[in-house]
């Protein structure tokens, strides 16, 4: 039987100084960029890999906000256009927590509270860190950081988005059941929430939604 290895640190073996990066060729630069890299690594076994390319998918930092109504246990969603869905079953109109890139020198917490301004016209009340993560580290240099807003979502919903960015942004506001029962009833073909950044708020806001309520009562 294999031996289970019960060592606590998580960390990987290696840092960024065990890979040797070549050449990097941009291959396009249009409203993102991609690069082809000429590289080589560590290996466990020892020494080091033979050269090889990968075509990397350059994209800085973003931010996801979930939206939020303690008071009357709303979640507000925005659904758009994605052209990366054109061949979801259900179509590429997706619903997702509100999300922007990350400008150079602007704060984490400033680019949440704009985005949640532009895309669903609320001004945030709180603002909740959930995690940083990568969505795809396999091709894609994006990291994508959380967060869940408290908001009034009494009287939102409506149409959203910046036009000279082509934005056409809808809000929709659900009970926080309704939400949880389409994840959960998901199959093969996804449901109507089937994206990463969603589906790690929703299931942080199980985790936390006492501790938010709590919060807000003064409890």
């Amino acid at each position: 039987m294999k031996k289970i290895d019960s060592d606590t640190d998580l960390s990987p073996q290696f840092t960024r100084g065990a890979v040797d990066v070549i050449a990097r060729t941009p291959v396009f630069q249009g409203f993102f960029t991609m690069l082809r890299l000429r590289l080589r690594h560590r290996l466990f076994r020892g020494g080091w890999s033979g050269e090889f390319e990968r075509e990397l998918f350059v994209r800085g930092p973003a931010v996801g906000v979930l939206l939020y109504d303690p008071d009357r246990d709303l979640v507000g969603l925005t659904e758009q256009f994605r052209v990366g869905a054109l061949e979801r079953p259900g179509g590429p109109w997706c619903l997702e927590v509100v999300a922007g890139m990350v400008e150079e020198g602007e704060s984490l917490e400033v680019v949440a509270r704009r985005e949640v301004l532009e895309e669903a016209g609320l001004a945030v009340e709180q603002l909740h860190f959930v995690r940083s993560y990568m969505p795809s580290p396999g091709g894609s240099s994006e990291r994508l950081h959380l967060y869940c807003a408290l908001v009034d979502l009494s009287e939102a919903e409506g149409h959203f988005g910046l036009e000279h960015e082509n934005e056409d942004i809808r809000l929709r506001v659900f009970p926080r059941q309704a939400v949880l029962r389409a994840m959960d009833e998901s199959g093969p073909d996804g449901c109507p929430i089937d994206n990463a950044a969603t589906v790690i708020c929703m299931q942080w806001l199980q985790l936390k939604r006492e501790q938010l309520v709590a919060g807000t009562r003064g409890v």
